[in-house]
């Protein structure tokens, strides 16, 4: 059984610069939400809660996860303030309870909140798949998106841990 991770895909991303192929990753995370479902998974939106005045900021429509995203009651939401979904809250409690076999881990932003999923859930000892086609991100001033990704799809894929790491595309997920 797995978990997927769905990390700050919320309607606040839709501002400032356009996010590489949003749609896309929109449609692939909805496919393997639907498959770990259907194999008796959990689906966990990570929802970010940003300070007043913030994209993010609680209660407001920024803060909304993406209507896009298809969710069912069974989800679960985790609130974070950092980066870090592990950082401060109760997702590592929670995945205890799930023991899911591994931790699959998709959104946005791939160089900052995904990224610290991923190395988070890493040290947290899980069996990690990070999801190469189901996180995005807007250029940065030095690097195109699609750089950004490959450059971190290949260092996860590097990443040194006592279970497991895998970087995987959702065609490779859905086999």
């Amino acid at each position: 059984m797995d978990a997927l991770l769905v990390v700050d895909m919320q309607a606040g991303l839709l501002n400032g610069d356009p996010k590489h192929d949003l749609a896309g990753v929109v449609r692939r995370i909805n496919q393997l939400a639907s498959r770990v479902r259907d194999r008796s998974g959990s689906v966990i939106f990570i929802q970010h809660c940003g300070a007043a005045g913030d994209d993010f900021e609680p209660h407001t429509p920024g803060w909304a996860l993406l209507p896009e995203l298809q969710r069912e009651a069974s989800d679960l939401v985790a609130r974070k303030n950092l980066n870090d979904p592990f950082a401060g809250t109760d997702l590592q409690a929670r995945l205890q309870e799930i023991s899911p076999e591994r931790v699959l881990v998709t959104g946005w932003a791939t160089d900052l909140c995904v990224d610290a999923t991923v190395r988070s859930a890493v040290a947290h000892d899980h069996h990690v798949i990070a999801v190469t086609d189901g996180h995005t991100l807007s250029d940065r001033p030095h690097l195109d998106a699609t750089q950004v990704i490959r450059h971190h799809n290949w260092v996860w894929s590097e990443l040194i841990t006592r279970r497991s790491i895998k970087v995987a595309a959702t065609h490779e997920l859905m086999s």
